[in-house]
């Protein structure tokens, strides 16, 4: 990172005012989807960040972040990058199983690859679509999370939806707000899907099948620039060098629902 000597580093101090500028409070249940090295250069990095955070909600409040681990699926599925059919069945048979303490994120950046492994963090057991969570409702939202549609009613997502919860993007569009994904779960005449993953079940590794839908993010940011317009709930301001945005999870989920009833 390319260091401007007009400005000033970023603290605990000066991220725990921007946060509380842009709305967060204590006691509150927050999910937060993140890129550091948009925030600028921050004395400390994601400990910074975190040890902020926490500040202002206090353990009267609930952090919560996706800790995803993406490549425990079936290879067949991937994308960004493939890999070759010949590949399959040696990845099916020697993908290590999921451990809450264990297995790394994959592509969610710094941040929360630094919160899974802080001291009272609890994280939800999914192969590919956990969550971490701390404070006061952090062993409500990670407990129980369902194998099946891993972003549904009866995950961490769902449970946080029930709090009445909020949603902050720091330094990431809405393509980055898996909030979103639980409408598509609210849709009429879901396709339902076979998803695979590496889990242990009586202590013994297994690839594991659970139901899924295909779930879609491509046209999230039209999503999310309609819900700016049309609710008037987003609250946008800067933490740090981040350009960011605060905002309801309930509302974005309910609106996010009828907007794909609308658009796909």
């Amino acid at each position: 990172m390319k260091i401007d000597s007009n400005s000033l580093p970023v603290t605990k101090e000066t991220l725990v005012e921007d946060f509380r500028k842009i709305g967060l409070k204590e006691g509150m249940t927050i999910i937060v989807h993140s890129s550091l090295k948009s925030i600028g250069w921050v004395c400390g990095g994601a400990e910074t960040v975190i040890l902020a955070l926490m500040e202002v909600l206090t353990e009267n409040g609930t952090l919560v972040m996706p800790t995803h681990t993406s490549d425990n699926s079936d290879p067949k599925e991937w994308e960004n990058p493939p890999v070759p059919e010949s590949w399959f069945q040696i990845i099916r048979d020697s993908m290590p199983p999921f451990d809450p303490k264990t297995t790394p994120t994959g592509m969610m950046g710094k941040i929360p690859e630094t919160f899974r492994n802080w001291h009272n963090v609890k994280r939800s057991y999914h192969p590919c679509d956990s969550f971490a969570a701390w404070g006061r409702n952090a062993d409500l939202v990670t407990e129980n999370h369902s194998l099946d549609f891993a972003m549904g009613e009866d995950s961490p997502l769902g449970k946080m939806y029930k709090l009445n919860s909020f949603v902050l993007l720091l330094g990431v569009d809405y393509d980055r707000n898996t909030s979103f994904h639980l409408g598509e779960y609210r849709q009429p005449n879901l396709k339902i899907e076979t998803a695979y993953g590496a889990i242990l079940v009586n202590g013994k590794r297994v690839w594991q099948s659970y139901q899924e839908i295909p779930l879609d993010a491509d046209d999230f940011l039209k999503l999310g620039k309609d819900f700016e317009t049309e609710l008037n709930l987003v609250v946008k301001n800067k933490i740090g060098e981040a350009e960011s945005k605060f905002f309801p999870q309930k509302q974005a989920i309910d609106f996010a629902s009828n907007w794909f009833l609308k658009n796909r």
